[in-house]
């Protein structure tokens, strides 16, 4: 299988082919999630700690879950107590981590780079949970891999991203995959959610629903992100969701067989009415719910056996 990373830190250092064996291993274990034994012992005897420096639910639970029904010893360190509220530098939360000798960890950090500094100092995989506005690399490869199974390929589709783009690091993530996977990619939103020079990613940009959801094959919504919002984007949340806000209106503008994504959680009635997101026959939202745990084993699977394969090299060269 051809899979080299040592993290995965993001999209962006992925090789196509890369994406695809992580997401056909993926498929591997949304069959043994849906079986009545959902235990593997492929991560057997190694540590995996959770460090989520920003609150999360969705994410964290299935990181736990993932790495529970791999068979490691999972470990979930509560950072918003921990002594990194003391002052302790990203330096010195490696230095403890490397003491207690861990194989796999996992990260979200509210600051972009900082996954990244901290990959460079221990002694461990590690897998980008979200940093700032940077990359959310499993999010998008949960979105691809629902994709894949709704529509029966992960290329040559038009997928139209819509809503908060420049604070969205799931947007970021996303932008990079289908774009490696030769996908048409279309961003809507009003400007003041759009970042400059996004026209470079090679994406298309709409202000304007019924022109960017024009024969769409996908359709993925974004929360508004008010948490990192310091400033008047939107005039008010009514008419956020009177121009951009997904209804049974604008989706009849994309195809009749076009599926509905959010990566959660949603904001009914600001960037997506109620009746959509429910709707069993375009909505695939709890399907992501479901590829997330897939995809997350998968990644943790070929890093371990990439680790692994390094510390055999150590030991035999010693």
């Amino acid at each position: 299988m051809t899979f080299h990373q040592k993290h995965l830190l993001g999209i962006e250092g992925l090789h196509p082919e890369e994406i695809r064996t992580l997401l056909d291993l993926s498929e591997t274990y949304v069959d043994l999630n849906r079986a009545a034994s959902k235990h593997s012992d492929v991560l057997a005897g190694l540590t995996q700690i959770n460090m989520f420096f920003e609150a999360s639910t969705r994410t964290q639970a299935s990181f736990e879950i993932a790495g529970m029904r791999l068979g490691a010893d999972v470990m979930n360190m509560a950072m918003q107590a921990s002594s990194i509220k003391k002052g302790e530098t990203l330096i010195d939360t490696a230095l403890t981590l490397n003491a207690m000798h861990p194989d796999l960890l996992v990260v979200r950090h509210p600051h972009s780079g900082a996954v990244n500094l901290l990959a460079e100092k221990v002694n461990a995989a590690v897998l980008n949970a979200g940093d700032g506005r940077h990359e959310h690399p499993t999010q998008a490869l949960l979105d691809a891999l629902t994709i894949r199974y709704a529509k029966g390929r992960l290329h040559r589709l038009s997928v139209a991203i819509c809503g908060d783009i420049a604070h969205s690091r799931v947007a970021r993530s996303n932008i990079l995959l289908l774009g490696k996977m030769e996908n048409r990619v279309r961003l809507i939103g009003p400007p003041t959610l759009m970042p400059s020079k996004i026209e470079e990613f090679g994406v298309e940009v709409f202000d304007d629903m019924e022109e960017g959801l024009r024969d769409a094959d996908v359709v993925m919504m974004l929360r508004l992100q008010r948490e990192r919002m310091d400033g008047g984007f939107i005039p008010s949340e009514r008419e956020y969701y009177h121009r951009y806000g997904l209804d049974a209106e604008k989706l009849a503008f994309a195809k009749p067989d076009a599926i509905v994504m959010h990566p959660g959680p949603m904001n009914r009635g600001v960037e997506i009415d109620g009746t959509i997101a429910d709707d069993i026959n375009r909505s695939v939202i709890q399907d992501q719910v479901e590829m997330g745990v897939a995809v997350r084993m998968a990644a943790m699977d070929l890093l371990a056996r990439n680790l692994r394969a390094a510390r055999e090299r150590e030991r035999a060269d010693a």
